[in-house]
């Protein structure tokens, strides 16, 4: 599990480095040279202009527009990551007796304990790594996203309720939001994760410290920026309900259980 996590932040650290993150401060236009620019971050900055003045020129609407077609488009993705991490879940019981049976540091008795692990994975169709597919396609895609508001200098021009979407938010509202809806949907996320302590360990220390960065950010960034948090994660938090909706039932269920027994 530590070798799985070490190489999704690789890979997220590595998008960041080959997405051109440097650039963030760089205002996008026809002219932006690179495959980067030209093929991701342009595109989207176009889409965001033309449905923000499709919708009367409200550039706040047209950001929660995009995020939410962003979103939709990414949705297969998403429910394909999210079932291979159950189906990580369900074996983890078994992958515990493995471990167990073979808890020998020697050569011969770890080699026993991969082709008995493999073996597993076979018989229950869970690939260790279909997790990781998803997430290398999502990320150059909300990556973009995030560079296409943050340099559409036609955003910053613009206000939407309280808040001009190129200042920050003068009363801090949007990013107390962003932190809290990262942790409903971090915590919502983590649900079904019994069957693992090791994991949900590790999420339950992300599940605190992912909330505390987003709105040190979001503190410090334009607000069109904070709004694309906010309705993305609300999406997320809506989308995890309906996927992991069994999961939720049964863990409301316990709770009952277990607060009638008291």
């Amino acid at each position: 599990m530590k070798k799985r996590i070490l190489l999704i932040i690789g890979l997220v650290s590595m998008m960041l480095v080959l997405t051109g993150c440097m650039e963030v401060n760089k205002p996008i236009t026809p002219d932006s040279t690179g495959f980067w620019n030209e093929y991701i971050v342009y595109p989207l900055s176009v889409l965001i202009i033309s449905v923000s003045e499709f919708l009367g020129a409200s550039y706040g609407f047209g950001i929660i527009a995009v995020t939410i077609l962003v979103r939709l488009a990414i949705l297969p993705l998403m429910i394909k990551q999210t079932k291979s991490s159950k189906a990580m879940q369900a074996v983890q019981p078994e992958m515990k007796e493995l471990r167990e049976k073979y808890s020998s540091k020697d050569a011969a008795t770890q080699q026993k304990l991969q082709q008995e692990t493999m073996a597993l994975f076979q018989k229950y169709g869970v690939n260790p790594l279909a997790g990781c597919f998803p997430l290398l396609v999502q990320m150059p895609i909300l990556i973009g996203f995030y560079h296409a508001i943050s340099r559409t200098r036609e955003i910053s021009n613009h206000s939407f309720l309280w808040f001009d979407l190129g200042d920050k938010d003068p009363y801090y509202i949007l990013p107390v939001i962003a932190g809290i809806t990262t942790f409903i949907q971090q915590k919502i996320t983590m649900v079904g994760m019994d069957s693992n302590p090791q994991m949900a360990a590790q999420m339950s220390m992300m599940l605190y410290i992912m909330p505390i960065m987003i709105v040190v950010f979001a503190v410090n960034f334009p607000a069109a920026l904070s709004l694309y948090w906010v309705v993305g994660n609300i999406f997320m938090i809506v989308q995890t309900y309906f996927i992991k909706a069994p999961d939720l039932k049964k863990a409301a269920a316990g709770n009952v259980g277990g607060a009638t027994k008291k």
